[in-house]
């Protein structure tokens, strides 16, 4: 587990872009399946995450279409939460950081790790626009 102070920026870089944070697995239950559609980013400490997940994540927001709900979980910190929200992206192995995008609490669209690192934000915000278009 990661120190509370290490990781409040990278936590802040979400939420206030409007993100809400599931920190249980009851808040994960009680929100993203219940969601018209939702947009659920597993945060992490590592630099695609910094340089690629949350600029790109961010930046699909400016889209006509957009997902009503926006939720983040923090892998390393809120273990429970993180747990939840990965037993919901199934069948996608763990990753971090990586992207789901669920309509009516059907995955419907991913982006693992391997599809963030070592592309720009600018491209990984493009591909959720994309699914926006589609399932928004």
């Amino acid at each position: 587990m990661y120190p509370a102070e290490l990781v409040k920026p990278m936590r802040e870089d979400l939420t206030s872009a409007g993100f809400v944070e599931l920190k249980d697995s009851n808040e994960v239950a009680n929100n993203v399946p219940k969601s018209e559609t939702a947009v659920l980013i597993v945060n992490s400490v590592c630099g695609c995450a910094a340089a690629n997940a949350r600029p790109g994540v961010k930046d699909s927001l400016k889209n006509e279409k957009k997902p009503k709900k926006l939720f983040t979980v923090f892998a390393g910190v809120d273990k429970e939460a993180t747990d939840a929200a990965r037993n919901l992206m199934i069948p996608f192995p763990p990753s971090s950081p990586c992207i789901a995008l669920f309509k009516n609490g059907e995955l419907v669209h991913m982006l693992e790790r391997h599809h963030i690192e070592g592309r720009s934000s600018e491209i990984i915000s493009e591909n959720l626009k994309q699914a926006y278009n589609q399932y928004c």
